[in-house]
């Protein structure tokens, strides 16, 4: 069949019907999801947290947090391209493309976990030592790390696998994958931690055997169906022109994300030097807000993918329809889960700790943070719809210079002049803001110049 022709592949949902009510059937698993995903590093950090001690807790959901946030994150924005560019052929119902893009995304993770795998255990000494890591923590957030990268590939096999079922709508499956394999993970918690007693090396070793359960299984459902996603393992390969599609939305998409993360790291050094007591609530705090998180890049997974869908079919009033109606729906969720997290959200922090300083330092955090959670919803409603439509270039700037350039000089030149904490989270809601309405700005520019009305 030639490349690019047309076929009809079923009827979509993505592109015809209710959009707010596909919209939401369709986030319901990607939250779920996610859920089951943060609930990997939560079991280790309640376990560790509660039968090792603080210092356990600080070396998972500490500087090891970071930068595994850093280089999943780097990669996560690196197969947003492919996802963007199946869903678009997905939409447009270009067969010989969709398959071409598939085996070239599956190509590019394994050549990234290889690469990731090498250079993540012989820098981790190096990385931890960057973020000024407290030294009675340093020893385990070392192991942690280079354990955590010796699995690195299954991670990526699996974000980039679930990312291709969501851009041809299967949000379900990915979800059930994660279910399966998060229930495995706890039990092995358990198993290496308080049965075999391993610590942070149990916690990590339970990580990446379940990302290798989860891979293997969101493989076989791509190697065994007979769509036009279906993946053959002899085609495994670099298609040039399709490479550099995906790198032309995921590269900027990737440094985006890296900056923002590594902004993230200036955060967590400062951190660090408040002490252990401090880098505990942090890491502590960083899954009591985790209902936040997950729910809102959910729903920036599934506007990414209808905004494609539909704009690769061609659908550009009801692109954005799709943007007005999903920042909607987000508005509705974030009030009234902020209001909960803010003054429920004490309660949570005693999963993970019964230090009574650990608790007060955490406590002080939620409130100074839950307050403006509504002013991020700009940053990521706005990204994905551009990067949808294939626009992922000023996208990053406008994050690099929003969120990653203001919140560095914030810490280099604010924080030592006021060295507090509430300094520290105060770099949060000022960027988010800024960032927010630049990203307004130039989307309604944006719209209007290419007349998506």
């Amino acid at each position: 069949m030639e490349a690019g022709k047309k076929e009809s592949i079923e009827y979509n949902a993505i592109t015809h019907g209710t959009i707010w009510k596909a919209l939401i059937l369709y986030c319901l698993p990607l939250i779920l999801g996610n859920f089951f995903q943060q609930l990997y590093n939560t079991a280790d950090a309640i376990v560790v947290g509660r039968f090792v001690g603080k210092q356990a807790l600080s070396a998972v959901g500490g500087s090891s947090a970071v930068w595994v946030n850093v280089f999943v994150g780097l990669f996560t924005g690196i197969s947003s391209g492919a996802t963007v560019i199946a869903a678009q052929f997905f939409g447009a119902q270009q067969r010989e493309k969709l398959h071409t893009a598939v085996h070239t995304a599956i190509a590019l993770s394994l050549f990234t976990g290889a690469v990731l795998t090498v250079l993540g255990f012989l820098l981790t000494p190096a990385l931890c030592r960057m973020l000024d890591t407290p030294a009675d923590v340093l020893g385990d957030t070392v192991l942690y790390l280079r354990i955590f990268f010796l699995g690195i590939v299954g991670n990526l096999l699996y974000n980039m696998g679930s990312g291709i079922l969501r851009a041809v709508g299967d949000s379900r499956r990915p979800l059930l994958f994660l279910i399966i394999s998060c229930a495995i993970n706890i039990v092995l918690d358990i198993f290496f931690i308080v049965v075999l007693g391993l610590g942070v090396a149990g916690a990590a070793i339970a990580t990446i055997l379940c990302q290798f359960i989860s891979a293997c299984m969101v493989l076989y459902v791509l190697l065994g169906t007979e769509e036009p996603y279906r993946l053959s393992i002899g085609q495994i390969r670099f298609d040039q022109r399709m490479t550099e599609r995906i790198l032309s939305i995921g590269v900027p998409a990737a440094v985006q994300s890296l900056m923002y993360t590594a902004s993230n790291l200036l955060v967590q050094q400062s951190i660090n030097r408040f002490g252990t007591d401090y880098v505990a609530a942090w890491a502590a705090y960083g899954k009591v807000d985790m209902v936040f998180w997950m729910v809102n890049s959910s729903f920036g997974v599934a506007l990414q993918t209808f905004v494609a869908q539909n704009y690769g079919a061609g659908l550009l009033a009801r692109v954005r329809k799709t943007v007005r109606q999903c920042s909607a729906v987000m508005v509705l969720w974030t009030v009234p889960v902020s209001i909960l997290i803010y003054i429920f959200g004490c309660y949570a922090f005693q999963l993970f700790t019964e230090d009574t300083e650990v608790l007060r330092i955490g406590v002080r955090m939620l409130r100074d943070m839950t307050p403006f959670y509504i002013c991020y919803l700009g940053i990521e409603v706005f990204s994905a719809a551009l990067r949808g439509m294939g626009d992922a270039m000023r996208p990053m700037l406008i994050d690099i210079l929003g969120i990653c350039v203001i919140r560095v000089l914030w810490l280099l030149f604010v924080v030592p002049a006021f060295p507090e904490i509430h300094t520290v989270i105060l770099s949060f809601p000022i960027t988010w803001i800024l960032t927010s309405t630049a990203f307004l700005l130039y989307y309604l520019y944006y719209v209007r110049k290419r007349k998506i009305e």
